[in-house]
């Protein structure tokens, strides 16, 4: 019998894992069932559970795709040393995370859902915020960077500053989701312009 190509391996995982992206969209995270993830994927049972032993696996694989997205913007921009501006940081991170959607799902809508279900603790915001807790640590370093480089001000604390820019970042996602007017471009302009006023 021959073995499974890892190009096959890897379409079959991106396959339920987009089917899971739809029905989280639908249902949100607590409502979504592995019958619905098998359902909405077309393939059998066998097959997904294959890929992703329960509806935890999933929710880490969706996790790990939205948040991983911004974490590698993080490694290419501080490569060598580099202490971008941090509205430059916030436009990268917002632009990878609006790229991780498809064509049928906004993936915006998933990640709100997921810090609805996270806030009201047990699993999902277990697997969520060790994801979140990096991300500012990665905007910590940032911040830190710039005020070695005496770019920021010697009395800001960094990780104070990490935990605004974070919280940045659902502030743009619900007004696009809410009121459609805000673009990544003109909301990390503003955020320029108010720290560098």
């Amino acid at each position: 019998m021959p073995r499974v190509s890892e190009e096959h391996r890897a379409a079959r995982r991106e396959q339920i894992l987009r089917a899971a992206f739809r029905c989280a969209a639908r249902s949100g995270f607590h409502g979504m069932t592995m019958a619905d993830v098998i359902g909405e994927s077309g393939l059998s049972a066998g097959a997904v559970y294959g890929y992703f032993r329960g509806k935890s696996d999933l929710l880490l694989a969706i996790a790990d795709r939205t948040i991983g997205s911004i974490d590698d913007v993080f490694h290419e921009l501080l490569a060598d040393g580099a202490a971008p501006h941090p509205a430059d940081v916030l436009r990268t991170a917002l632009e990878a995370l609006m790229a991780v959607g498809d064509g049928d799902v906004d993936l915006t809508v998933v990640i709100v859902q997921a810090w609805a279900e996270a806030v009201r603790g047990g699993e999902i915001h277990d697997l969520i915020a060790p994801r979140v807790g990096r991300l500012r640590q990665h905007f910590q370093e940032v911040m830190r960077r710039r005020q070695a480089r005496v770019q920021l001000s010697a009395g800001t604390d960094p990780a104070e500053a990490a935990q605004v820019m974070i919280g940045l970042i659902p502030g743009f996602i619900l007004q696009r989701l809410m009121l459609g007017d805000i673009t990544v471009e003109g909301f990390t302009r503003g955020v320029h312009g108010l720290l560098d006023a």
